[in-house]
């Protein structure tokens, strides 16, 4: 028998090996060393509400709608109509001037003090109307710069040949930042802008990030307003006796819609500047109807449902705020220094559901004993 078969031996070679230590070298223990690890971080509490951006804030997670054609801009020429006007103005002016003249000095032949207590009142409304008169001028210098802004940005975008550089977004990020000025809606944004400053590469995140930043906190209190003006509407269009009544109030109500609007974006127009705005507003309406003709034949279609359901002067009044909210959407196009590109363009179908509830519950409240 050989030592291979051999049960004593192979029992003992089987049998498990003591363990056994040993001391390694200085390069080996150089070489198995863990490196030197920075002490844990102590657990810090976060003061303060966390404040989460809502999806259609979020030009990452927002639908790709089709948007409406801007409207063009009208080019300012020199009409027959303008030179009648401003012919008129002027002999008007003069005349005016004239019989002001006339007047101080056949008070200074009566009396003297009478002659000096018209003058002084004439200097006085001469005052008074300049000021007027630069208040204008300055809205309408608000209102032509906040549409220079939107075309630059829009141009930008779309006329350069390319995606816009990141010198050319901050420039006019920061043109849009100043525009809107010092306000409590736009502070968190122009903060946020000023921290990332030469941070964001990226030309067209830039220009989006600026959007999101400074425009979503007004876009919400555009949104507002636009509700609580479509059922204003809604409700004296119900109960109103008269449709010329209600041609006046949603008139009257369109342009405080408008104005406010115009406020809330920073443009502040006077009264000419408003009158120019609602007309540009009207118009920019058509230009962008055909692209919502479907929208607006179906909400017509939802209000007779709803006017079958509720009652006819309820289903009238709720179309009658729907159009309301249509010209204030026309109205945040213009008002916007930037066009809709990072936030979604609020859509009437949005408006439908609050009025319809709307209605409804005034329906419910007047069906009541």
């Amino acid at each position: 028998m050989t030592a291979d078969h051999d049960p004593a031996k192979r029992s003992a070679a089987d049998a498990p090996r003591a363990p056994r230590a040993f001391v390694p070298t200085d390069d080996e223990a150089r070489q198995t060393a863990r490196p030197e690890t920075a002490p844990p971080r102590r657990p810090t509490v976060v003061s303060g509400a966390v404040a989460l951006t809502e999806a259609e804030d979020d030009p990452f997670l927002r639908e790709a709608l089709e948007l409406p054609p801007a409207a063009p801009r009208r080019r300012r020429r020199l009409t027959p109509g303008k030179i009648l006007l401003s012919a008129l103005g002027l002999l008007l002016s003069l005349a005016i001037g004239l019989w002001v003249d006339q007047l101080v000095r056949s008070l200074f032949d009566r009396l003297p003090w009478l002659g000096w207590t018209a003058l002084g009142l004439a200097a006085i409304a001469l005052i008074a109307f300049m000021l007027l008169l630069w208040r204008e001028i300055r809205g309408l210098m608000r209102l032509a710069r906040v549409a220079e802004l939107r075309a630059e940005v829009d141009s930008a975008e779309v006329d350069g040949g390319g995606p816009v550089t990141a010198a050319e977004a901050r420039r006019l990020s920061h043109q849009v930042s100043t525009f809107l000025g010092n306000r409590a809606q736009t502070a968190r944004g122009r903060a946020a802008l000023k921290a990332l400053d030469g941070e964001i590469v990226d030309g067209p995140q830039l220009l989006a990030f600026a959007e999101r930043e400074l425009l979503a906190t007004l876009d919400r209190e555009a949104r507002k307003l636009i509700v609580n003006a479509a059922r204003r509407v809604s409700l004296v269009t119900a109960i109103s006796p008269r449709a010329s009544l209600d041609m006046l109030y949603v008139a009257w109500e369109a342009l405080r819609l408008v104005r406010a609007m115009a406020i809330l974006y920073g443009g502040r127009p006077g009264t000419f500047g408003l009158l120019r705005l609602f007309r540009d507003v009207i118009a920019h309406l058509a230009v962008t109807g055909t692209v919502a003709a479907g929208d607006s034949i179906l909400q017509q279609a939802i209000g007779t449902g709803v006017a079958a359901k509720l009652s006819a002067r309820l289903g009238e009044g709720v179309i009658n705020g729907l159009m309301t909210a249509r010209i204030g959407i026309s109205a945040m196009d213009l008002c916007r220094p930037m066009p809709f590109k990072a936030l979604r363009r609020p859509r009437v179908s949005e408006f439908f559901t609050d009025l319809s509830a709307f209605a409804a519950k005034n329906s419910g409240t007047k069906s009541a004993p």
